[in-house]
């Protein structure tokens, strides 16, 4: 079997490399040229831990290649799987058609038989839609789409897909399931196989759920640091109740971020619009994420009063821990927020060496977690990278200038938040 994957960004390459380390002919396919060349090379487009390595032994073992000519790379392909990151601007609106038109450019080439599998986050009809665009100049040849939702996350991408708990794979009553199954199977026994609409709205109601419990948690919290509560011994009781479960996403922090949450709680809300129908519920969801995403900016800001002249630390400015992804990054809006207020910002992260040029006036990059507190007045731990857990209280006490650390989620040492010499702020805590 020779499967064409479309679009190389971080579902793509991981997909792509995942599926030639697990012997299948793989050839991706991409419109970028640079991406192309680069992948080419063994260089993945982001950092994504052992990918690099994955990427290059594929290329090693003639499992795995790269190309920007798509007839060359779909014509004789039995599985084409749909892999684009669907974009998302800063409203949380998908470019949908931005994946639509590039599905539709490779029906010239699909050959007879072959199987569509689309992973790309697209709203409920989108595969139907396509399949419909796609019989309407077949001329008599027959191809088959499907929709499996990604479930990939940054830095823990090839852990996830080589080892997934359950595959949910939407398929028509045709062939596809013959095809997508023997791959499907290789990684995972757990396949669950659902009608095309409904896979594609198990995609929408995690995501929309995931994003309900967080922001439902948050708002929580916001209220137990006012009235004296502690917000992480109120989630050990509601995880105690039988209804709730252990394993509920019921833990105080921060905001979600990087859209991908988001994306689908638009995607609802605009369905519902669609439809003439209301949602109460999901219609707030964002605007509370929204608010949340503001509570260090909102805490150095009442403690401090005026921020001009102040300097702050940020351990930490990528999306997430294992990524050096700055898109939609909470710490980069932080950074944004204390500029705009007069605080001077700097920042370290271990990912990052060197800045967006939009972010040069906004943020001063330091060398070290040593540098970045030396002389601050507030410190913030913006991304949870696991080596800042061996900073020493001693050491950053005496660095600063005033020791008032915002430690949202608590991941530091307890130490730090016992320590009198502190302002110790933390999420859901007085």
């Amino acid at each position: 079997m020779r499967i064409c994957v479309f679009g190389l960004w971080h579902l793509g390459s991981v997909t792509a490399a995942c599926l030639a380390q697990a012997g299948f002919d793989t050839v991706g396919l991409d419109l970028d040229p640079a991406t192309v060349a680069g992948l080419s090379a063994g260089r993945p487009p982001l950092f994504e831990p052992g990918l690099e390595a994955l990427v290059s032994a594929g290329l090693g073992a003639g499992t795995l290649s790269f190309t920007t000519d798509a007839a060359a790379a779909v014509s004789d392909a039995d599985f084409i799987w749909v892999t684009h990151d669907t974009p998302v601007d800063d409203e949380d609106r998908a470019d949908v058609d931005y994946v639509r038109t590039r599905v539709a450019g490779l029906f010239p080439h699909l050959k007879d038989g072959a199987v569509v599998l689309i992973s790309s986050q697209m709203p409920v009809g989108s595969t139907r839609g396509l399949k419909t665009t796609f019989e309407q100049a077949a001329g008599g040849r027959r191809v088959a789409f499907a929709y499996s939702p990604e479930n990939l996350r940054l830095g823990k991408a090839i852990e996830v897909f080589t080892q997934p708990e359950r595959i949910i794979l939407g398929v028509d009553p045709d062939h596809a399931r013959t095809v997508i199954e023997p791959v499907a199977a290789r990684f995972c026994d757990n396949l669950i196989w659902l009608s095309v609409e409904s896979a594609e709205m198990v995609k929408h109601a995690i995501n929309a759920f995931l994003a309900t419990c967080v922001t439902f948690i948050n708002e929580v919290a916001t209220v137990c640091e006012r009235v004296g509560a502690d917000a992480f011994e109120v989630e050990a009781g509601m995880r105690s109740e039988p209804r709730i479960g252990p394993k509920a996403y019921v833990r105080p922090g921060g905001a979600f971020a990087g859209g991908t949450l988001a994306r689908d709680v638009t995607f609802l809300n605009e369905l519902a619009s669609e439809h003439g129908l209301i949602l109460p519920l999901l219609g707030g969801v964002l605007p509370s994420n929204q608010q949340h995403r503001n509570w260090a900016l909102r805490r150095i800001t009442d403690h401090f009063g005026d921020l001009t002249g102040r300097t702050v630390a940020l351990l930490g400015l990528t999306y997430k821990p294992g990524t050096d992804t700055l898109r939609r990054s909470a710490a980069v809006e932080l950074c944004r927020g204390l500029a705009e207020r007069g605080a001077k910002v700097r920042a370290f992260d271990p990912a990052v060496h060197d800045l967006p040029p939009d972010l040069h006036p906004v943020v001063a990059l330091a060398a070290s977690a040593d540098d970045v507190v030396e002389g601050a007045d507030a410190l913030v731990i913006a991304t949870e990278w696991p080596e800042f857990k061996s900073l020493g209280v001693a050491s950053v006490v005496a660095r600063m200038r005033e020791a008032v650390i915002l430690d949202q989620n608590g991941f530091l040492p307890r130490d730090f938040a016992t320590d009198v010499r502190i302002h110790y702020a933390t999420i859901g805590k007085p």
